[in-house]
């Protein structure tokens, strides 16, 4: 039979223990506890994260810092034509409409909102959209046909100085762009306006509905805009630029109207730019009416190439390079590189392209990087020269 030895249940007499080693005994026996000393660790090292930044400060400090008055934050009141320009694709205005008149009402007691601080991670690389001043500018206009007509100012001041966008060289290549196009689609042209740099030269269609809308939201984000003058190309009438071309075969009478015509369409243009014209500008007696014009009323002109030999007397530029003729991201990055061994050989180099999406969103990418190759990217006027 087995036998179980029975273990005393009375308990020992305790040793004597010494004075305050009971209290001791508590706080190794918190420590030893793992969800005691879990959450200790936690607080330490909140403590020492709020001590931190008592010292070193708001690590958020050295973030670039907009300041925006809350009674400027309202937009406005639209630009005349914005509606039509909006609504050029046939698509309504729809919630942008809506956008506009909520932000044509004004908010109440706007001086005792403040302002809100907006703080932007990064933001010291972004460039920024410096609006240009509003057209017309007084004293530079008369009027014409459709509205003002481009004039210069009784102290000398020419529309090609005052609507161009300004420019401080810094010693660096000149890149310029012009991206065409501009007005007849309505995703595409805002697109071009909201998404491309200030010095990228834009290029508007006269014909657009809501022209002068179109070009107000182009100087509001700092682009400088060209005014595309519609010319007799080789294959006239079976290629037609519409109902203004200017024609080799008229005089200077009516060369003269349909420009008036043209020009009075919209205002805040610094410049012509041709579209099409390869018979035009290859006839002498309808440059020099045309150059007589543009001369008058203190503009610039701007060619897509075809017309780079002729100087006019008038400040001018012509582009060494479509961008864009083969219409893939390859061709025109590969493009847009060349323009930029250009601009290293000569000093400057000015290049246009149309308002496809795909060359939007390419020059958009190249825009970009194209200063940290050691370019300065420049409107298309800082270019021209008399």
């Amino acid at each position: 039979m087995a036998k179980f030895s029975k273990k005393s249940l009375t308990p020992a007499m305790a040793s004597p223990k010494p004075a305050g080693a009971g209290a001791l005994g508590h706080v190794r026996m918190a420590l030893a506890n793992p969800y005691i000393s879990a959450s200790g660790a936690a607080l330490l090292f909140l403590l020492t994260l709020t001590a931190l930044v008592m010292i070193i400060g708001d690590p958020k400090a050295g973030a670039p810092v907009i300041r925006l008055p809350l009674a400027q934050a309202v937009v406005a009141a639209a630009p005349p034509g914005w509606r039509e320009a909006l609504t050029a694709d046939g698509s309504g205005p729809g919630v942008v409409e809506e956008v506009f008149e909520l932000s044509e009402t004004p908010i109440p007691d706007s001086e005792a909102m403040g302002e809100a601080v907006i703080t932007m991670p990064g933001a010291a690389a972004a460039r920024s959209h410096q609006p240009l001043p509003p057209a017309p500018i007084a004293g530079l206009h008369n009027p014409g046909p459709n509205g003002p007509l481009p004039v210069i100012a009784a102290n000398g001041r020419t529309p090609a100085q005052a609507y161009a966008r300004p420019f401080q060289s810094n010693g660096k290549p000149k890149v310029s762009l012009i991206v065409g196009g501009l007005g007849l689609n309505s995703r595409a042209t805002r697109e071009a306006i909201e998404t491309l740099p200030g010095e990228i030269t834009l290029s508007f269609v006269p014909y657009a509905e809501g022209l002068q809308g179109w070009i107000d939201l182009a100087r509001e984000h700092g682009h400088e805009v060209l005014l595309e003058t519609p010319m007799e190309p080789v294959d006239y009438p079976d290629n037609d630029p519409g109902p203004y071309t200017l024609l080799a075969s008229s005089g200077p009478a009516e060369t003269s109207r349909r420009l008036e015509w043209l020009l009075s369409r919209a205002t805040g243009y610094f410049g012509l730019t041709n579209y099409l014209g390869s018979r035009f500008l290859n006839s002498d007696p309808a440059m020099a009416a045309f150059t007589t014009v543009l001369k008058t009323r203190g503009l610039a002109f701007i060619d897509d190439g075809q017309a780079a030999g002729r100087g006019l007397g008038i400040p001018r530029a012509s582009a060494g390079r479509i961008i864009d003729d083969q219409l893939s991201s390859e061709a025109i990055d590969q493009q847009l590189l060349a323009l930029e061994a250009q601009a290293l050989q000569n000093g400057q180099a000015l290049g246009s392209g149309f308002a496809y999406p795909l060359t939007i969103a390419q020059v958009a990418q190249w825009t970009q990087a194209v200063e940290s190759r050691g370019y300065q990217l420049a409107p298309a006027s800082a270019l021209t020269r008399r």
